[in-house]
């Protein structure tokens, strides 16, 4: 029985990384911004995190973050110098761009993973736990990214944009606020619809 329910994560785990591989190949997955890539990639992360648990969510964010990373290597972009270790000039630069890439996306399904078991102990209507975690995986996203870039590229980012190192961090606010926001509304809102139908699927299933 054991080995079965094991069998039937694996292949969970598998088709939701195809949805994200998907996504993250089409212009609904990585959608062109003139400064950055904003995504939708993150939201069957978050929901796999919801529906397998957090392992589940980290192999997700780890698939969605290797996506960015080659996405951002194929058609490179103003800030892709963050995202691609092979726009990078010395090893200890393309590791930084490995974390924000690849280790800050896999924050997004442990963090929603976890904090939907906790929802769960509680005993939160499910409506505004999924919103919730929705939102949440999403600006985890957000924050840790732009966070990453802040910390690890200010200097990069500041000649990238043109600007005093000083405007960096306005910058940044700006960006999580003009896109990371809008993003994690989007994000409740969809994992609420979605998760709440595929909830009741794994619950028949199991």
């Amino acid at each position: 029985m054991k080995k079965k329910k094991d069998t039937r994560w694996m292949v969970s785990v598998a088709l939701m990384a195809a949805i994200v591989i998907l996504l993250a190949n089409t212009p609904l997955g990585m959608i062109q911004l003139p400064i950055i890539k904003a995504t939708t990639v993150h939201i069957p992360v978050i929901i796999g995190a919801i529906l397998l648990g957090p392992l589940a969510g980290a192999i997700l964010g780890a698939v969605f973050g290797v996506c960015s990373l080659i996405s951002n290597t194929i058609a490179p972009t103003l800030l892709s110098f963050a995202f691609t270790p092979f726009l990078s000039s010395d090893l200890l630069s393309a590791i930084k761009t490995i974390w924000i890439s690849v280790g800050c996306r896999i924050f997004i399904g442990v963090i929603a993973g976890w904090l939907w078991i906790l929802f769960r102990k509680l005993k939160i209507n499910v409506y505004p736990a999924l919103a919730i975690t929705g939102f949440v995986g999403s600006m985890v996203n957000t924050v840790f990214v732009m966070g990453s870039i802040y910390t690890l590229f200010a200097q990069q980012y500041a000649e990238a944009r043109e600007v005093a190192l000083s405007a960096v961090f306005g910058l940044i606010m700006g960006t999580v606020t003009a896109s990371g926001i809008p993003e994690a509304i989007a994000a409740a809102v969809l994992v609420t619809a979605l998760g709440r139908v595929l909830l009741k699927v794994f619950q028949k299933e199991a």
